[in-house]
C-alpha cells in the first residue's frame, strides 16, 4: 500500500479535511492482485467551500501531481462540509469494472 500511503499523506499534509476515506478499488478491476491503480476518494473541506467541481479536482490534482502519475484512475468525491451534511454522510457507490471481480 505504498501509493494509497502516499496519496493519503498527501492531501493530510496540503488540505485542511474533516473527513476523509481513500479505498484501493484495484480489486474491482481486471489487474494483477496486490495493484494500486484504482481509487476512491471521499474529501470533506473547508477548502470547497464557493468551489465549483472542476476547481476541487484542480485543486487535488495540483496536490496529488506525482502520485497521479503511479496511478490509472481516482473516483472523486468531494464536498464542502455543508454539502456533506446534507447528504447525511454518505458517498456514491463505485460501479464494477467490465472485466473485475
Amino acid at each position: 500500500m505504498i501509493i494509497q500511503t502516499e496519496i493519503d499523506q498527501r492531501l493530510k499534509g496540503k488540505i485542511d479535511i474533516v473527513h476523509m476515506t481513500l479505498e484501493n478499488e484495484s480489486h474491482m478491476h481486471n489487474v494483477p492482485a496486490g495493484s494500486e491503480s484504482h481509487f476512491k476518494l471521499v474529501l470533506v473541506s473547508d477548502a470547497f467551500e464557493g468551489k465549483r467541481l472542476v476547481q476541487r479536482h484542480q485543486l487535488v490534482y495540483a496536490v496529488l501531481q506525482e502520485q497521479m502519475t503511479k496511478i490509472h484512475a481516482l473516483a472523486m468525491h468531494l464536498y464542502s462540509i455543508n454539502e456533506w451534511s446534507e447528504r447525511t454522510a454518505l458517498a456514491p457507490t463505485s460501479p464494477k469494472c467490465h472485466g473485475g471481480e
